[in-house]
């Protein structure tokens, strides 16, 4: 599987965001990281 076609700046800020860490967040597959955005999105607007 490859990195995911992101920025640096990008893959940065959603670690920040998901409490995760910049290597997890670059090798974790689209549809993974995609459910988790959602999650977080969900949890900032309560």
């Amino acid at each position: 599987m490859r990195p995911l076609q992101i920025s640096a700046e990008t893959a940065v800020k959603l670690a920040e965001t998901l409490n995760l860490p910049l290597e997890q967040i670059m090798h974790m597959p689209a549809h993974i990281l995609v459910a988790k955005m959602a999650e977080a999105e969900k949890l900032e607007k309560k």
